[in-house]
């Protein structure tokens, strides 16, 4: 992009922010900016939310629904699949129409599909409705960064922003399993779903109030090719992974998903390189940051979530807690996430923001390598020291990730940048929920998956730091 295009969008952002400031009247800019990211935060807590009040509520809702791993697999993976699968066609719409319309747009199929989760006569009707849920998912995040983008326009007033968008998600990561474990013991697993809808019509109520519309491109097309072949991608590839552990790796429905996966990637990829808009800008990649913080939010999430997935399982199914109890477990891994996210900002103010996220990486990998001698009766404290090195990693580094990644791009293409960071990292949470899920799905395997999975994460979080830090310094050597 050229100074004069640049000069040109930071002008437009500037201006939209003045007539904000106009609208809003004596309350002034700034209690509008505050009120925005307070909706913002519920928008992505939300989405959070229903990933620890799901995990925690794995073992109650096989007992009610039936079926094995590979079912509760699918539980959690139709909201990430859909999540990953359509969060760049969801950026796109924002930058099309506006990201405030489709962020509301989003909040109310989530409140909807969350109700249609809580009334579900089976799991079938289980899965569709969190695919639903998954695809409102992916209208939230995106568009929820591209308005924090738009009402910040100065790097360090967006990096604390961002920073508190990502400790209200910590937030609901804390409260979720505490919260659902006891809604779980005493109305029942149905109930962990009603609890978005009082969070949904309050954030739609903030958003239609306070948050300044963005600049529409209505040029902007959207992608149905690319789209479909994405999901067809994905789904396939999640698939075979998930039916892999059930069925075996040599069936031949395990290996035409991979084939299958292979293929429409390879489409998605070609599609992508030669159509007019394409849902994917390839040229964003040209960007080594851009893509270096891509590819580490892929990683990260494929060792954290696929280890919270098999370790709600190790709770319930091997040292028999209840719902309630491992809630509970969990609160003191989710809880140091919060105050750790209040930290990285400040830090990478110090150090640089991707030598924080190096450290943050390293960090969570130190604290899988703590957990492999864990057996069915090590004690619980002893676990717990470890998951609070695993969750403060992820706290420090996800909020240098985020606003580096929106910073190596221009504010135009915020919406499509803050989409490719969220689907590399909800595509990262399919992977290693589908991978883990599958070395403890056989029976009586379930620790020494545990110990593979362990090994696993701690190898790929240590790849990811080895990628931020070389790749960075590589970077500055050559500018």
């Amino acid at each position: 992009m050229s100074a004069k295009s640049t000069a040109r969008a930071l002008n437009s952002s500037f201006t939209a922010e003045r007539n904000a400031s106009a609208q809003s009247g004596p309350r002034g800019s700034r209690f509008a900016n505050g009120l925005t990211l307070t909706a913002m935060s519920l928008g992505y807590g939300v989405v959070q939310l229903d990933v620890t009040i799901v995990n925690t509520a794995l073992d109650a809702m096989g007992k009610t629904l039936g079926g094995g791993v590979a079912e509760l697999q699918w539980v959690v993976s139709a909201y990430t699949i859909a999540f990953a699968a359509f969060i760049l066609t969801a950026g796109a719409l924002g930058d099309r129409i506006g990201a405030k319309r489709i962020f509301m747009a989003g909040f109310a199929i989530f409140t909807a599909a969350s109700l249609a989760c809580a009334l579900s006569p089976n799991a079938i009707v289980l899965i569709a409705a969190r695919l639903v849920q998954g695809l409102a998912a992916a209208i939230l995040v995106p568009n929820s960064l591209a308005l924090l983008n738009h009402a910040y326009a100065d790097d360090r007033a967006r990096g604390r922003a961002v920073a508190v968008w990502a400790a209200g998600a910590s937030l609901a990561l804390t409260a979720g399993p505490f919260v659902g474990g006891g809604l779980i013991t005493l109305v029942g697993w149905r109930a962990i779903f009603l609890v978005n809808l009082p969070i949904g019509l309050t954030g739609l109520w903030l958003s239609w109030r306070y948050a300044t519309e963005t600049t529409r491109a209505p040029s902007r097309e959207i992608d149905l090719p690319g789209q479909l072949a994405a999901i067809g991608a994905l789904g396939a590839l999640a698939g075979a992974i998930i039916e892999g552990g059930a069925l075996g790796w040599e069936h031949p429905a395990v290996i035409g998903a991979f084939v299958a996966a292979a293929v429409l990637a390879m489409l998605f990829v070609w599609r992508e390189s030669r159509a007019a808009q394409p849902m994917l800008p390839l040229s964003l990649f040209s960007h080594r940051l851009f893509t270096l913080t891509a590819i580490v939010g892929l990683l990260v999430n494929i060792a954290i979530y696929g280890l919270i997935f098999v370790l709600s399982l190790y709770f319930q199914r091997i040292n028999g807690l209840s719902a309630w109890w491992t809630g509970l477990a969990f609160v003191p891994m989710m809880g140091a996430v919060l105050p750790v996210n209040l930290l990285a900002p400040r830090l990478a103010e110090r150090i640089g923001p991707c030598p924080t996220i190096v450290v943050g990486a390293c960090v969570s990998a130190l604290g899988c390598l703590g957990l492999l001698w864990i057996a069915a009766d090590t004690s619980y404290w002893t676990i717990c020291a470890q998951m609070i090195a695993i969750s403060g990693g992820l706290g420090l580094l996800v909020p240098p990730l985020t606003s580096t990644l929106l910073g190596s791009v221009e504010k135009a293409r915020s919406g499509l940048a803050a989409g490719v960071l969220n689907a590399t990292r909800q595509t990262g949470s399919v992977l290693g929920v589908a991978l883990f899920g599958s070395l403890v799905a056989s029976e009586g395997a379930f620790m020494s998956g545990l110990h593979a999975s362990l090994v696993v994460s701690a190898t790929v979080l240590l790849l990811a730091a080895a990628v931020i830090g070389i790749g960075a310094s590589s970077r500055g050597r050559t500018m």
